[in-house]
């Protein structure tokens, strides 16, 4: 979470919002978990509840993992949905609403090694995290319940963890047709995962039939981290997307488009060109991970080679890809990240994705050129500081010539 100075914390108790949030982070999250942990009873080491569905398969330790199986205490059915839900949370949640729907999930721990995925598979365990409703399931516990919520920049926070001896699916998955028939099929995992994007899946289900080792040949299937998984089918399906808009027509005009989410906010500049994409983030004092102004910028050419892999780009960049295929022309793309003060805890990079394939429904107009939208973009940024004509990436799109330029439109 963002660091607020605990000398802070000691003078507010919770009560002045000395920090400038609007509510105590804390005293929200100590809540949660403690209504939460009051619903595990320990004394029989029993957890029963609905899992929304929900699963994180880490990559400490790799090739021995921990699968954590995610529990609503005591939430039977489809309420049990609201605990993780990145598109029905989209523009109704807050951040603190996440962190509560997060903090009250229990997190049923067990380690097993990556190829362990036909055990999972026959105690229907993997079948449950893809299921298009909520499954019941019954988990003998031990231990003492670990009541620190887990935050990562890249999977949602992880409630409080307990180890499980073992889990019980109490309630048939509901398996869609076309994941059924592949998780029987000897399939490579890039084809399945594009079976599945193509047939109408939903990314996050995909993200969850591979890491849990359900897709790929029958033979060389693993438990893939959730972390790497998330990338991989953002990547997968992206490439599979850029390779259907490389050669297209181009976009006849230059557009800005804009969304904000969670104290974040994207400006999305198409222009004409072969594809290119640049990627900027501007990250402004007191926001997560920056205690002073901080940019970083990226750039992927018109072959899909880009210097440095970033789960954040990669989500935003399917999102333009698909909004690309949509149209179905070829454009530069110009994505500029702002992360303000409101973004005080990570939530995963689910937002961002989410948040960029929105801001193609409000485009804010049609300019003559890039020069003209980037000083548009200019005049609405949060701090005057920052010169976008001097960010480097987008000085190399305005002063240098690309190869990609001499391509026929």
């Amino acid at each position: 979470m963002r660091r607020i100075p605990a000398e802070l914390c000691v003078r507010c108790k919770g009560a002045k919002f000395l920090c400038g949030l609007t509510s105590c982070p804390i005293l929200e999250r100590f809540r949660a978990v403690t209504n939460a942990a009051s619903k595990v009873r320990l004394d029989v080491g029993l957890l029963q509840g609905s899992t929304p569905p929900s699963v994180i398969v880490g990559e400490k330790g790799y090739p021995k993992v921990s699968l954590s199986f995610n529990v609503a205490p005591e939430v039977v059915g489809e309420q049990a949905r609201l605990y993780e839900d990145p598109a029905g949370w989209w523009g109704r949640a807050s951040l603190h609403d996440i962190i509560n729907y997060r903090s009250s999930l229990v997190s049923n721990f067990s380690m097993y090694r990556i190829n362990d995925v036909w055990k999972l598979y026959e105690r229907e365990i993997s079948l449950a995290t893809i299921s298009e409703r909520p499954v019941l399931s019954e988990s003998k516990v031990t231990g003492k319940l670990e009541t620190k919520l887990k935050f990562d920049g890249i999977v949602m926070p992880r409630g409080p963890t307990i180890k499980a001896d073992d889990i019980r699916v109490t309630e048939n998955p509901k398996v869609p047709k076309i994941l059924d028939r592949l998780i029987n099929d000897d399939v490579k995992a890039n084809d399945a995962v594009l079976t599945l994007y193509r047939g109408g899946e939903d990314v996050y289900r995909v993200v969850s039939a591979l890491s849990t080792g359900l897709l790929g040949t029958l033979k060389n299937r693993k438990l893939v981290p959730t972390r790497w998984a998330i990338t991989a089918v953002d990547s997968i399906v992206g490439d599979s997307l850029l390779k259907e808009v490389r050669d297209l027509p181009w976009v006849s005009e230059t557009s800005v488009f804009f969304q904000g989410y969670l104290g974040n906010y994207f400006h999305i500049i198409i222009y004409p060109s072969s594809f290119f994409s640049t990627w900027v983030e501007i990250w402004y004092p007191t926001s997560l991970w920056a205690g002073e102004l901080t940019i970083t910028d990226l750039s992927e050419d018109y072959w899909g080679k880009y210097g440095t892999l970033d789960g954040g780009y990669m989500a935003a960049r399917l999102a333009a890809l698909e909004y690309l295929t949509k149209i179905r022309r070829s454009a530069g793309v110009m994505i500029i990240r702002e992360v303000t003060g409101e973004y005080f805890a990570p939530v995963g990079n689910w937002h961002i994705r989410e948040t960029v394939r929105r801001a193609f429904n409000n485009r804010l107009g049609s300019f003559q050129g890039l020069g003209e939208a980037l000083d548009l973009v200019q005049g609405r940024l949060k701090d005057g500081r920052v010169k976008l004509r001097e960010i480097r990436a987008i000085k190399r799109v305005l002063n240098q010539t690309r190869i990609d330029s001499f391509f026929d439109s």
